[in-house]
């Protein structure tokens, strides 16, 4: 019998009312193993109920004693990350080692967020005028939320609500409906830890959820991590309605071969920021970018050996380097793009569609597919497909490659390898997009920087976790004081100064 997946809510598993369920599935079988419950409206408004019941208290907890619990959630995380990794695999498909690295990267941003005291700290400026002081400080919104996607079901989480947790406020999860189950571990990991009931929530559900939260009066602030159009969607309908909102939209991150690149190292970082995680990743490198005829020759002859070579398999195996997508339908949508290259003339130079595995022919796998001559013209340069397909768009010179980039749609991630050290500047300097790598193909910051991207891969003004996730969930207060001293000047009726 599939497990029971419902929601947590005022510190406790709480069974879904809606009537309606999804069925979660293990990605490598095709067998359904969770019946997801989807929130109603109602059930949405007791989980804010909770939080904003709980917000007074947690935002009058000092920043230290809200740090020390993060830590011991981190401690629980660390001691049980192979559980973790595992309830992830089961779920998404990716394979073990993968999992665990997810949960590493989303483990710095906790580890950041304890250092919340520092962060928080304000500013003083004593005699702005005589006698007259003045300071800023940070305070935390009220009831946040957080909307995630499937392919970093804990990663992604944890750009979010460590941060806000940290900074005084309480916190909603709606995790995606494909891969639920991590979720209500971090929460009650994060009740183990000492969090006061009510301060995380998780709801389960689909647009109703989601539109829930973001017409909800007490809900000040949302997150979001996924495709562009729902991005669009939920950073509109939450401005509207007077909230902030950061939403994190799609990808088609480039990766320029320079003539002098280490070719070698340009392959192998091709081969894991392509089909690392078969593709579902939004920093996913789906565009190298050959300068001249001769790199991409020698790019393409050292490239398709290894792409017909990649180890796909159960996310459980060790020997795998890919696992499988994450629904049967996510793995029609890759094969009808790849389909759709070969209608367009791209050249497939490799073809992942045919692949079945023996005892696993109901898992959702496909092989990884490289195609070549691939043209800025095509909808597979054009749009994302989030799956295990590299194109190779060859450009004669390195003006023409940074002119491709510069006009695309998004502007999420990029990468050029290269020895030249002009070249390279001139990439990370001019270049119109939010991350980028220099002989690093994934450039995704660490906990103490801050993560997004430009154009349509982002909307709003913050980027997620570092200081600009502190600047997100908190806002700024500016106090001006001045203490009687028996001195009476009279009534002012002009605008104030400071003499």
């Amino acid at each position: 019998m599939p497990t029971e997946i419902a929601h947590f809510v005022d510190g406790a598993r709480v069974p879904g009312r809606s009537g309606r369920t999804q069925p979660a599935f293990n990605p490598a079988t095709g067998e359904a193993t969770g019946a997801v419950h989807l929130a109603s409206a109602a059930e949405v408004d007791e989980a804010v109920a909770s939080a904003k019941r709980a917000f007074p208290g947690w935002a009058g907890t000092p920043p230290l004693r809200r740090a020390r619990i993060l830590n011991r959630f981190l401690r629980l995380c660390e001691e049980r990350t192979d559980q973790l990794a595992a309830i992830i695999t089961a779920e998404h498909g990716k394979v073990l080692s993968d999992a665990k690295g997810e949960i590493q990267r989303g483990l710095e941003v906790v580890e950041f967020a304890t250092g919340i005291p520092q962060l928080l700290k304000g500013e003083v400026t004593e005699n702005v005028g005589t006698r007259v002081d003045s300071h800023a400080l940070r305070q935390p919104l009220g009831v946040v939320a957080g909307i995630t996607p499937f392919n970093f079901p804990v990663m992604v989480p944890m750009w979010m609500f460590p941060v806000a947790l940290a900074c005084g406020n309480t916190f909603i999860l709606k995790p995606s409906e494909r891969d639920p189950s991590a979720s209500l571990v971090l929460a009650e990991w994060l009740k183990e830890a000492g969090l006061p009931d009510g301060v995380f929530n998780v709801v389960q559900g689909d647009k109703e959820a989601v539109d829930a939260l973001l017409h909800h009066p007490d809900v000040q602030a949302v997150s979001f991590v996924g495709s562009t159009p729902i991005a669009k969607y939920i950073y509109g309908t939450a401005a509207m309605q007077g909230k902030r909102a950061q939403a994190l939209g799609g990808a088609k991150n480039h990766m320029i071969i320079m003539p002098d690149a280490d070719l070698d190292q340009a392959v192998d970082a091709l081969m894991g920021a392509a089909y690392g995680s078969a593709g579902e990743r939004c920093m996913a490198i789906s565009v190298a970018v050959p300068v001249g005829e001769k790199t991409a020759d020698a790019l393409i002859e050292k490239l398709v050996p290894r792409v017909r070579g990649l180890k796909v398999g159960p996310g459980t195996d060790p020997e795998a380097e890919m696992g499988p997508v994450v629904t049967q339908q996510h793995r029609d949508r890759v094969k009808g793009y790849v389909d759709l290259g070969v209608a367009e003339g791209a050249e497939l130079v490799v073809d992942g569609r045919g692949l079945t595995l023996q005892g696993y022919e109901n898992g959702y796998f496909i092989g990884g597919s490289l195609f070549d001559r691939v043209t800025p013209e095509m909808r597979i340069y054009k749009e994302e497909i989030f799956g295990p397909v590299l194109a190779v768009a060859r450009a004669p010179d390195f003006a023409t490659a940074a002119t491709w980039i510069n006009e695309h749609e998004f502007g999420n991630g990029t990468a050029i390898f290269t020895r030249d050290g002009d070249a390279a500047r001139e990439f990370a300097h001019g270049i119109q997009v939010g991350m980028v790598g220099i002989n690093v193909p994934i450039p995704v910051p660490m906990a103490f920087h801050s993560f997004g991207g430009w154009k349509a891969s982002l909307f709003g003004d913050h980027h997620m976790h570092g200081p600009e996730g502190v600047r997100f969930y908190t806002r700024l207060k500016t106090i001006t004081t001045r203490w009687p001293t028996g001195i009476r000047a009279g009534a002012d009726f002009v605008m104030p100064t400071m003499r």
